[in-house]
């Protein structure tokens, strides 16, 4: 789940099963009790037809808050991030950061970082189509130390200048949960 909408969807489908639970949030949902076998083959059902996917291998669970978190990081929040990006996943998901690396790039065939800066590339295109930020604020507000370094990793991952994508009548941008 990567949106509002996406967490109502769950719960409308949870609700609908009569599925009782404690937290829904981005990505998470945290039952009352364990699921009988058929609950969950239909509760998995259910959300395949919604376009999720129920989770419930750690390690999976693990990839999956790791995508979380730093979809929250970059697209949901504008406070500052107080620490380095390693010592925030590590604190949040109470585990070492290099077995989280290892994790993740083991299963995504990338690593955390270049997750976190396709991510944010993303939220760049989408600020820059919104047209109300200069980019000196949108570097600012993604915590590139320079415009320089924002054009510059953009270019790489993108093949167009901030300016060329911007003014491209062809704008490509990827839905959040499939970076």
């Amino acid at each position: 789940m990567v949106c509002g909408r996406c967490e109502m969807a769950v719960k409308n489908e949870l609700d609908k099963l009569k599925i009782s639970f404690s937290e829904i949030q981005l990505g998470e949902v945290t039952l009352d009790r364990n699921l009988e076998p058929t609950e969950k083959i239909k509760l998995s059902d259910n959300l395949q037809n919604l376009g999720f996917e129920l989770i419930d291998d750690k390690i999976s669970q693990t990839i999956e808050r790791i995508k979380n978190l730093i979809v929250t990081l970059v697209h949901y929040q504008d406070a500052n991030l107080k620490m380095n990006l390693s010592s925030h996943l590590a604190a949040d998901l109470q585990q070492d950061y290099s077995a989280l690396s290892n994790l993740f790039s083991e299963n995504e065939g990338m690593t955390i970082e270049h997750y976190f800066i396709a991510q944010k590339i993303e939220r760049v295109k989408e600020l820059l189509l919104y047209n109300e930020l200069t980019l000196s604020e949108i570097a600012y507000q993604l915590h590139y130390s320079t415009v320089a370094h924002l054009s510059n990793q953009f270019k790489k991952n993108t093949g167009l200048t901030p300016t060329q994508f911007k003014q491209s009548n062809d704008v490509k941008r990827k839905q959040i949960d499939s970076v």
